[in-house]
């Protein structure tokens, strides 16, 4: 989730802060040196006691971070982002500041005290919660305002860019997790696919798709195990190709952007509706027709009644109810024929008794089953079993049912935040831990097409995709690891052991910090799409600005190996939608154009939507401010 920045770039001479208490802060440093050559200060939590009279700010140690791609980092260690932190971290001169702590309350403080440190500072911050989030600029200007009151609001105007590492991740989680969709990303409102292709045969000519993102390695057997990696060489996938090379590439095969409108099988209608249950969902057959039984025979006893007797249809049915209740008087001086109609109806009654107990009981246990966690089918195949329902799990598993993927969730802890999710979307849980015997196999897994293992416990999730393999030899697997490094030696190990089945391994740091660091910068990220062990960025950005695009066709302003123009937006700047990201409104059509004609003039006021490679859209941030408004149409 985030907010379209309305301020200029970073100023080429600010620094940027980074504050957080995981690998997502590390790792987000290391992409704002590495890739965008900017200095950068890590408030990081205090490891060791400091000496009295030591300069808390030292050196980050030249291990971490490759040499030469940037000025040396530096540390300021402090156990919380407080102001005095924040100010020996020179917040008052920084650029941008990301605040990536997992507890959301945590960062907004911080967020509170840096902006009135810096009214125009540029904030990016990390958090769960998607509705503070949501307020969260407007409630940051309020502060500042009260605070202080003479702050210029025109200074105020700075940017507050609001991003979940979950919300991050989830897209690329999911997509290689599903056979036909393996990445995906959502731009006003479309579903976009990147779909490998094969190496084309002799005379086929390839389906380019909307646009062609990558050529894939040329080799995958590296023994180095650096293949699709940065340190690939020639022999690494090429990404955003130009079209003349893609023709002339033989045996290799194609990444394509595809426009989808949903992906995988649709899901049978739920047995148990969860609001507004209709009758025959509450009560069982056999209760139904003995219901049935016994208001045909008060029929019959009131149509008799009638026949036999001087009373009225109202009269009869009156009696008659009254008899089968018995609630009526003994009919000791009436007719043998009313006698023996008194006595039916009393028999009816009492067979009515017990089914009126019995439909209670059935009614009960069906609400209390619609509260309670499904289990799977007997019979269900086909399906994702997904381990783990913490932060990340819940947003894949919201995922996955937006693409109606049948899913079975594992998840040990019954409080997990992704529990109510699943009860409320009807999706199967196994409550267990995954490495004790019989739970997998509770989960079908032996039957199931993927397997995502998202626990926070590297070893559990490894310990769960090796156990897993023993039960569905080619089952297709995703591993979320915590560090990059393990994860791509799990993934060579793994690929090594089991070359004819499908595994991935994904940090989530890795993941994420391409989208935190484009958001520092100052422009609006969509998505990222892994390619192997490669990232292409989709960025939102006004043309204004960058001489690379302005007053260029699309065909001209296309550079391979850093950026392509793939949509225009087409709506007027006035009316335009904030976040390009966010799903529509019911009704909302996206205004975006994907087809664009080559020869198309971009303009100033034009917004477009880009695919970049870090580098490249790192050379675009730096190629000149934004205007701090959009021109007028016109």
């Amino acid at each position: 989730m985030s907010l379209l920045p309305h301020q200029e770039s970073p100023r080429a001479d600010g620094h940027m802060v980074v504050c957080g208490d995981d690998g997502l802060a590390h790792r987000l440093a290391a992409e704002l040196r590495e890739v965008y050559r900017r200095q950068v200060v890590l408030v990081v939590p205090v490891t060791e006691p400091q000496d009295d009279g030591v300069e808390p700010t030292a050196p980050v140690p030249a291990g971490r971070f490759s040499a030469g791609t940037g000025p040396p980092p530096r540390e300021v260690p402090s156990p919380a982002p407080t102001r005095e932190a924040l100010r020996r971290a020179r917040v008052e001169s920084a650029a941008a500041l990301a605040l990536l702590y997992e507890d959301d309350e945590t960062n907004l403080r911080a967020a509170l005290a840096a902006r009135r440190l810096n009214p125009g500072l540029r904030l990016v911050v990390r958090m769960y919660n998607r509705k503070l989030g949501d307020r969260l600029e407007e409630l940051l200007d309020q502060a500042v305002l009260l605070t202080e009151p003479g702050v210029d609001r025109t200074v105020l105007d700075a940017s507050t860019t609001v991003l979940s590492d979950a919300d991050t991740a989830a897209p690329a989680l999911v997509a290689t997790a599903i056979a036909d969709t393996r990445k995906v990303v959502q731009a006003g409102g479309l579903l976009l696919r990147a779909a490998e292709r094969p190496a084309p045969g002799r005379g086929e000519v390839p389906d380019p798709g909307l646009c062609t993102l990558a050529l894939l390695s040329s080799t995958a057997t590296d023994p180095a195990g650096a293949e699709g990696s940065d340190t690939s060489g020639a022999a690494g996938p090429d990404l955003l190709p130009d079209d003349r090379v893609v023709l002339a590439s033989q045996g290799r095969g194609t990444i394509v952007l595809e426009a989808v409108r949903r992906a995988g099988p649709a899901l049978p209608p739920r047995r148990l509706a969860r609001r507004g249950a209709p009758l025959g969902e509450v009560f069982s057959a056999r209760l139904r027709w003995a219901l049935a039984g016994v208001v045909a025979a008060v029929l019959v006893l009131t149509g008799t009644t009638i026949a036999l007797t001087d009373a009225g249809p109202v009269q009869a049915a009156y009696l008659t109810l009254l008899d089968l209740f018995s609630i009526n008087d003994p009919a000791l001086e009436e007719p043998t024929t009313r006698q023996v109609l008194q006595l039916l109806s009393g028999l009816v009654g009492l067979a009515l008794l017990p089914l009126l107990v019995a439909g209670a009981l059935e009614a009960l246990g069906t609400f209390r089953a619609v509260g309670a966690l499904r289990r799977p089918p007997r019979t269900l195949s086909g399906h994702i079993v997904l381990l783990g329902l913490g932060k990340i799990g819940a947003r894949v598993l919201a995922r996955l049912r937006e693409y109606d993927i049948p899913v079975v969730c594992v998840e040990q802890d019954p409080d997990a935040r992704g529990i109510p999710l699943a009860r409320d979307l009807g999706v199967p849980v196994i409550l267990g831990d995954v490495t004790e015997d019989g739970v997998l196999d509770a989960a079908r897994v032996h039957r199931a097409d993927a397997l995502l293992a998202l626990t926070s416990s590297d070893t559990t999730n490894l310990e769960a995709v090796l156990a897993a393999r023993t039960l569905h030899g080619g089952l297709r697997t995703v591993l979320r690891l915590y560090d990059d490094d393990f994860a791509t030696a799990v993934y060579r190990t793994l690929r090594s052991a089991h070359p004819d089945a499908v595994t991935r391994s994904r940090s989530v740091s890795h993941l994420a910090a391409p989208a935190f660091a484009g958001a520092m910068m100052g422009r609006q990220i969509l998505g990222a799409i892994p390619v192997e062990r490669k990232v292409l960025l989709f960025a939102a950005l006004v043309v204004a600005g960058h001489p690379q695009l302005e007053g260029r066709t699309v065909a001209e302003s296309f550079r391979a190996d850093s950026w392509r123009v793939l949509a225009l937006d087409t709506a007027d700047a006035s009316a335009r939608r904030p976040d390009l990201a966010s799903t529509p409104l019911d009704g909302e059509r996206s205004e975006l154009l994907w087809e664009l004609h080559p020869g198309y003039v971009l303009r100033p006021r034009d917004r477009v939507v880009i695919a970049a490679t870090r580098r490249g859209l790192a050379e675009l941030l730096a190629s000149g401010p934004q205007p701090a408004s959009e021109p007028a149409a016109g």
